[in-house]
């Protein structure tokens, strides 16, 4: 009974840690916007685009997706 109660806290301390560091990754991948350079956006089949509002410009890539330029 013991060997069964210690393997179900292992089992429920590794699941919590997978958990927990797949939580982390996809939170970090939110946060970081992807950037891109003109010169890669062309490469791309791309189209560089000023922000009306806004300083900075934009790539629209042929997937209808757009990343701020670096």
């Amino acid at each position: 009974m013991r060997v069964r109660r210690m393997l179900g806290l292992a089992l429920a301390a590794a699941t919590l840690a997978g958990m927990s560091a797949v939580g982390a990754v996809s939170a970090q991948a939110t946060v970081a916007s992807p950037t891109i350079t003109s010169e890669e956006c062309t490469a791309a089949g791309g189209q560089v685009t000023s922000n009306a509002y806004r300083e900075g410009y934009t790539c629209t890539l042929p997937d209808g997706s757009r990343q701020p330029i670096t």
